[in-house]
């Protein structure tokens, strides 16, 4: 079953004078150690940023929040899997709140799609609960 569906467009641009004007300020608020780095070492830092903003604005808004209610950026991490495939580890606030929406007897599931085309930067989150299969 679904339990929450997000999604977020942001402008790599407006991503990219952010990045001019606050540098470390902004990254060190927003992103963990792990995404920064990965967005450094693509040819286009900002899109990569700009695409990470978008998961993480469209995964508050499938928890139902927003980013309000106690969550943070850093709660909410995109990293890929060795094929490219971008998953999203949630943490503190965001995974007592992910906790909270899974029903008795079910896993929750957090899938994410990142896309770009210049200036647009595009994240869906659908997050799925799956029934606990027991052995």
């Amino acid at each position: 079953m679904i339990l929450g569906i997000g999604t977020d467009l942001a402008n790599i641009e407006r991503v990219e004078r952010t990045l001019a004007r606050f540098g470390d300020r902004f990254r060190n608020r927003v992103f963990t150690p792990s995404e920064q780095a990965r967005a450094e070492r693509r040819p286009d830092p900002p899109a990569t940023y700009a695409k990470r903003w978008a998961a993480k604005e469209a995964c508050s808004k499938a928890l139902g929040t927003g980013l309000r209610m106690g969550i943070s950026w850093k709660d909410m991490v995109v990293t890929n899997l060795p094929t490219g495939q971008p998953v999203m580890h949630l943490t503190g606030w965001a995974a007592d709140r992910l906790a909270t929406m899974t029903p008795p007897g079910h896993e929750a599931v957090v899938h994410v799609t990142l896309t770009d085309d210049h200036p647009w930067a595009q994240a869906f989150v659908v997050i799925e609960a799956r029934p606990v299969r027991i052995t």
